[in-house]
């Protein structure tokens, strides 16, 4: 399986960003993460997050107070629902 990651700077003072995971195998997209990420009070908190974590696609909002919102996202495959996530954030 091969691993990708990477970020992204969302401004240009550096205080917001995009992390993305991408695993693939024999070229097929098998998991992803999208998530957005700002730095506040000198650590970078998590605000958005689109995975595959507990065997199904989801966005999580994540408050400032540790809380989680989950969405279950129903996908027809893999590529297009990582597209739509990058889009949205």
């Amino acid at each position: 399986m091969k691993e990708i990651n990477f970020e992204i700077d969302l401004d240009k003072a550096g205080l917001d960003r995009l992390r993305v995971k991408l695993k693939t195998q024999k070229g097929k997209l098998v998991d992803v993460l999208y998530q957005y990420e700002s730095y506040i009070e000198n650590k970078w908190r998590q605000i958005v997050r689109y995975d595959c974590a507990h065997g199904f696609f989801h966005r999580d909002l994540i408050f400032p107070n540790g809380d989680k919102e989950k969405q279950v996202i129903i996908i027809d495959n893999l590529k297009t629902a990582s597209n739509n996530a990058e889009q949205d954030l």
